[in-house]
């Protein structure tokens, strides 16, 4: 923005009229506490208003926020605080100020970019009586798509609606200030509600009291098999269930999907089974506290069995808190999951079992928190050392052995992300190792 470019090179420190349009901006020289040393510095020109709903899950969701503010600096819009889905899966109705601090989130980032609650009167008659334009851009843009091709566009409409916001900002390639302005909102703007935060805090003051504790991401909800199609370990009937839900939800593309092939790639959430043979297999201690970061296991207790069998400190946010605790959240998908980030951030050892939205951004960021311990599971060698074991050609010993070495450069250590041109689906995702606000960069090795 124009006037943080003047803040930059004078050092004054600034404060932006935004009821004002063009917005006035008075600055103070830094080191001057005197009012009447106030003086006007430029004017910032708002180009027009965005508005965002954005679509998924929490952490897609709050991936997406990141993109959206990112983009709204660069562009010099005023960014309408997001919508969220409540259209999805999960029919969440949270509002954006159900979850997180909204008026953190302004406040926070008043001097990089102009955030309101809502549009002005004048705009919101524009809005109401269709004069306005809703697109979805184009997935993994850089910044250059938003100045050549939406600009123009919020220019000629005023106020420019971006209905989808899932991965639509690049990973690599991007100016330095826009990489870390993602990171600032990402880890200091989007702060939970308070009674999130109290709530969450409650949990990790629970399980500190008992000791260490893993966190567990176990992907195993009925969803996410119907939505993937892995049936490993399921009857027929589930199978079958599985297969008419995915078939129900048109906006699942995949319908017909090979289990068994599916797996063997490496493309399927691990299932409680596999996962208890892991964590064993890497002296994961039978003591250790295991907290259960999802919804609803499918299968329930008989799927579970191995898993408690082997480590019977197995808890979840349900098993810890009383019922009244929770009772507002439920049926609210989005809040139950922004529990589960806290104690994900503050566990001793987070283990995902697929590598979904809310494993790859708690991996970012525990990688900012100093690099926290996190079990980053090769799924494709994971089953077939499984498979080998339980076919008994693979003893016991080796199987531990090879866990063991497989993953001992996988702990969430610094790394370099993965840069695969013209792929941005198969390469490494800036929320996973967010490299350019990682503390000491010079510690960064090439894979």
């Amino acid at each position: 923005m124009y006037y943080q470019y003047l803040v930059a090179q004078t050092g004054y420190s600034c404060v932006a009229f935004s009821f004002l349009v063009p917005i006035v901006l008075w600055c103070i020289q830094a080191g001057q506490h005197n009012i009447s040393s106030y003086q006007l510095i430029g004017i910032y020109r708002n180009n027009g208003y965005l508005m965002v709903s954005c679509n998924g899950g929490l952490n897609q969701m709050r991936a997406a926020i990141c993109d959206m503010v990112a983009i709204a600096r660069h562009l010099n819009v005023t960014l309408i605080v997001p919508e969220l889905d409540k259209t999805s899966f999960w029919n969440d109705p949270s509002e954006f100020q159900d979850i997180f601090d909204v008026e953190h989130f302004i406040n926070s980032l008043r001097g990089e970019v102009r955030i309101v609650r809502e549009l002005p009167p004048r705009m919101k008659r524009r809005v109401e009586l269709g004069m306005f334009h809703s697109m979805p851009p184009i997935s993994w843009s850089d910044i250059s798509y938003y100045h050549n091709q939406i600009l123009p566009l919020v220019h000629k409409h005023k106020v420019l609606h971006l209905n989808r916001t899932d991965a639509r900002l690049a990973n690599n390639g991007l100016p330095l200030d826009i990489q870390k302005l993602r990171c600032r909102v990402n880890y200091g703007s989007l702060k939970f509600t308070s009674q999130i935060e109290e709530l969450g805090r409650r949990v990790i003051r629970i399980l500190r009291k008992n000791g260490p504790f893993l966190v567990l991401h176990l992907r195993y909800e009925m969803d996410m098999l119907a939505f993937s199609g892995c049936t490993e370990g399921c009857t027929r009937e589930e199978a079958d269930e599985l297969t008419r839900m995915r078939y129900a939800y048109p906006w699942w593309k995949e319908k017909v999907i090979d289990s068994y092939v599916k797996r063997k790639d490496g493309l399927c959430p691990l299932t409680p089974e596999e996962i208890a043979l892991v964590l064993r297999a890497l002296d994961i201690d039978r003591s250790m506290q295991i907290y259960i970061a999802a919804g609803e296991i499918y299968g329930g207790k008989r799927r579970m069995a191995s898993l408690t069998s082997a480590y019977p400190n197995v808890v979840r946010k349900e098993t810890l808190l009383e019922p009244s605790d929770l009772r507002f959240f439920q049926n609210h998908s989005s809040q139950m999951a922004a529990l589960d980030y806290m104690v994900s951030l503050e566990s001793d050892i987070f283990v995902p079992t697929y590598d979904g939205n809310m494993a790859k951004v708690v991996e970012g960021h525990r990688r900012f928190m100093g690099f926290k311990k996190t079990i980053l599971l090769d799924r494709k060698l994971i089953v077939d050392l499984v498979d080998r074991y339980k076919s008994g050609s693979l003893p016991w010993d080796e199987f531990s052995t090879l866990i063991k070495s497989v993953h001992a450069n996988r702990m969430g250590s610094s790394s370099r992300r993965m840069v695969i041109l013209d792929k941005p689906k198969e390469e490494d995702y800036f929320y996973a190792n967010p490299q350019e606000c990682l503390r000491d960069p010079d510690l960064l090795r090439a894979w």
